[in-house]
């Protein structure tokens, strides 16, 4: 086997760091705040919702959005964001990283803003739109997890690559924590302009009409920091790994690169010959490739189907846990207002002690540690936290030891983000070759997805209580919130398991990888 790889990839792999590093960082970065602030921020204005288009009079709580209804508001944009992950991850290996990443973002711009606006002042017609346009907000989202990801990959170089790819994704940390922070603002800005009472002292008057205009300005205000990188997104040159070994054109691609590291490169004499090599191309769905990568992509897949169960379905009870531990206040002794206030300030307690650091964590280890042993471990801890709040469910309950819960809570995500979150991310952008690399990290991403709508969905009626007088209204029984934690304990470590399958990237080219480079002489 000889080993050949291009020059102008070659010099991409040693370059030192630069700006233009930091450069990408931030231009993808940005999507993936506004992918995480446009996906989380909806579950801070569910129960305002509830109260302002399902109220009822006679009804001793505030009113809260019907089961199918939570479900729709709450699951269409991961239906459309799985969506995307599958298109746009295939079309970025046939037009090319940059063409697709303009079209993620417009997507994302326009529906964000349009899902603020509704048909209508009636349930029916704001939910409609209201989902209509978080489907395809999604679907926009969805398309920038596999190019973002291939983007930044394509672009770094060898030594800090994992920390590139996962300063991206740490991106996702901030847009959530921004979600909290918008919300607090504009809740707290509307409360003093109309103080309205409490639901128990007066139903109809608990959440003046004002209240309409905020979870309107709190979801499309995640337009705004992508409009901001739209320019830049746009002037950015295709990367040099797409435009060499998928485009095959070696010249264009030393060119943008000479531009980019700012140093004079030449382009080999054979570099044809390399490019050309007919046992590279081989298809996705070929025998070749199944030899090749169909285990890597295996694991890629499972780990993160696994991880996002765990992920998404935490994400979602966490109101209800806070409210059981009682961070968040009995519905009807609020107004609808003062609900939103609390329920974005206990969001973003639980962001800046866990979520946020957690993702900085992997920024700072993964090039030391490796992607595998983070994942391992991620896995491992999140089971141990899972189970340990599990069991003794009903000791964490009581009002003395609610720090103590919320504090295993917390730890949790915190491995979460510092283990397979991150990982799951980061390694499908790397061993893969570059013209299906898109593809499957669409695939894996995708898979992922499938994992969060079964975490949603499956969750919100599996943590319902057993006693059916107890039950959320509308939900059948469930299996309550201690079994439920169980079961996710143990979808964990089935993930542990299959991180077995996940090779290592570290401190390897990408060629090296995906097996670009090996052409028998």
């Amino acid at each position: 086997m000889a080993e050949q790889q291009l020059g102008v990839l070659k010099a991409l792999d040693v370059a030192k760091t630069q700006l233009y590093h930091f450069t990408a960082i931030v231009i993808a970065g940005m999507g993936f705040f506004t992918d995480a602030y446009d996906l989380f921020c909806v579950s801070l204005v569910t129960k305002l919702l509830g109260r302002l288009y399902y109220f009822n009079p006679l009804s001793e709580k505030p009113g809260s959005l019907p089961p199918h209804v939570a479900a729709a508001v709450n699951g269409v944009a991961l239906c459309g964001t799985l969506a995307g992950q599958l298109f746009f991850g295939w079309l970025g290996d046939k037009l090319g990283r940059k063409k697709v990443y303009g079209i993620t973002l417009i997507m994302m711009i326009v529906c964000s803003v349009a899902s603020g606006l509704s048909f209508g002042n009636k349930a029916k017609g704001v939910m409609t739109t209201l989902c209509f346009f978080r489907f395809w907000l999604g679907f926009g989202i969805g398309g920038d997890y596999p190019l973002s990801a291939t983007i930044m990959s394509e672009y770094a170089n060898k030594k800090t690559r994992g920390a590139f790819i996962a300063a991206v994704f740490a991106m996702q940390g901030v847009g959530i924590l921004a979600g909290g922070f918008v919300a607090l603002a504009v809740s707290t800005i509307f409360d003093k302009k109309f103080p309205a009472p409490t639901y128990a002292v007066d139903r109809a008057l608990s959440t003046p009409p004002q209240a309409d205009y905020i979870w309107r300005i709190i979801v499309m205000f995640g337009a705004l920091p992508a409009a901001l990188t739209y320019y830049w997104r746009m002037k950015m040159p295709e990367t040099a790994r797409y435009t060499a070994l998928v485009a095959k054109n070696i010249k264009q691609a030393t060119q943008d690169m000479s531009k980019v590291l700012q140093v004079e490169l030449q382009m080999e004499e054979r570099a044809e010959d390399i490019v050309q090599d007919p046992r590279l191309n081989y298809g996705l769905f070929s025998k070749e490739f199944a030899k090749r990568h169909g285990l890597p992509l295996l694991g890629c897949t499972s780990t993160w189907f696994l991880l996002d169960i765990a992920f998404y379905s935490q994400n979602l009870f966490q109101k209800d846990i806070f409210s059981a531990i009682g961070w968040i206040p009995k519905a009807a002794t609020m107004n609808g207002i003062h609900e939103v206030f609390m329920i974005a300030r206990a969001q973003t307690l639980i962001a800046l002690c866990s979520t946020v650091p957690g993702y900085w964590f992997t920024v700072a280890f993964i090039d030391i540690m490796g992607r595998f042993a983070i994942q391992l471990m991620g896995f491992f801890m999140m089971t141990v936290f899972m189970f340990a709040i599990a069991f003794p469910y009903d000791h964490w309950i009581k009002p003395d030891n609610r720090i103590g819960f919320v504090v295993m809570y917390s730890l949790t995500f915190f491995f979460a983000n510092f283990g397979p979150n991150a990982t799951t991310f980061i390694v499908p952008a790397e061993i893969f070759p570059a013209r299906l690399r898109s593809t499957c990290h669409g695939i894996s991403a995708a898979t992922g997805k499938a994992g969060a709508i079964v975490g949603a969905f499956g969750f919100l009626y599996a943590a319902q209580p057993q006693d059916k007088t107890k039950t959320d209204a509308g939900y059948p029984p469930g299996i309550g919130v201690k079994n439920s934690l169980i079961m996710l304990g143990v979808i964990n470590f089935i993930g542990m398991l299959f991180t077995f399958l996940v090779p290592e990237p570290k401190g390897k080219s990408l060629e090296e990888l995906s097996g670009e480079t090996e052409v028998e002489k």
